[in-house]
């Protein structure tokens, strides 16, 4: 009965999402998750998910720039854990580290503060979206430069068909949502 329950809730949590064709470009479908996190409740569920798929032993959740921010603040403060926000570059204040990856046309990068992570700790990385995985691995990438280790990556929705699980390779990776065009 708990599978059933739990295939109910992912569904009501998918159904939540706003499905914009041709968006940013032509071909694409954008899934939309404001229309999920206006609504309170299906907001809870979606945290409560991706509670459950942290190992409770992690000591700090890293939130990616920007909707990272929203499901990493929420499950640090739930499981009670430091949150740590990397960002776009030129936003951080304080020393940092940057790591770059490849965009499908160029390339961008993301920064994390050198102090955010001591040598050892075991670090989940959140995001709102796994699709190609580049910004996750560069996230990786950081972690592993400040001498930390990464427990997971969890993510609300996974484009399977985009193949990031697989730029992943070697990090467990969770997500709730899975959508294939």
């Amino acid at each position: 009965m708990l599978y059933y329950k739990k295939v109910e809730v992912i569904m009501e949590l998918k159904n939540k999402i706003r499905a914009i064709e041709n968006y940013p470009k032509e071909g694409v479908i954008f899934r939309d998750i404001t229309t999920l996190l206006k609504d309170k409740d299906a907001f809870k569920k979606a945290v409560d998910e991706m509670a459950e798929k942290i190992d409770k032993d992690v000591d700090k959740i890293i939130g990616i720039e920007a909707r990272g921010f929203i499901f990493g603040a929420a499950l640090a403060y739930k499981l009670d854990k430091g949150f740590i926000p990397v960002r776009k570059p030129g936003k951080l204040p304080w020393d940092k580290e940057r790591e770059s990856y490849e965009l499908e046309y160029g390339e961008d990068s993301i920064e994390i503060h050198k102090d955010a992570i001591e040598a050892g700790e075991k670090i989940v990385i959140v995001d709102d979206l796994l699709a190609t995985g580049g910004t996750a691995k560069a996230c990786v990438k950081l972690v592993e430069k400040l001498k930390g280790k990464v427990s997971s990556a969890i993510f609300l929705v996974e484009l399977e068909d985009l193949k990031g699980r697989e730029v992943l390779s070697g990090t467990r990776v969770e997500s709730i949502i899975k959508y294939w065009f």
